[in-house]
């Protein structure tokens, strides 16, 4: 994967039919009209909206941390890059 500072917007899936299981996590991070940093975070069932949710960032840096942060979180946890069919 490329690393943290280089993403626009990371799309992750995580499905196991056995169980039912389909579900999505987004991370981004995004300029404040304040002038900080957000790292947006989205996640849900597919095919619903979902819950958001932004952490506040003085800087670019703090944010890709806690990008990288989440980003391993979600990859234990079997989550994975969409597969294109």
């Amino acid at each position: 994967m490329a690393p943290a500072s280089n993403i626009q917007l990371l799309v992750l899936e995580r499905r196991e039919p056995a169980v039912d299981m389909a579900r999505f996590y987004v991370l981004s991070i995004e300029e404040t009209l304040f002038g900080d940093t957000a790292l947006v975070r989205e996640w849900g069932r597919i095919g619903t909206a979902g819950r958001r949710r932004l952490d506040l960032f003085k800087r670019r840096a703090q944010a890709s941390e806690a990008l990288e942060l989440w980003l391993g979180r979600k990859v234990r946890r079997g989550y994975r890059p969409p597969t294109m069919s």
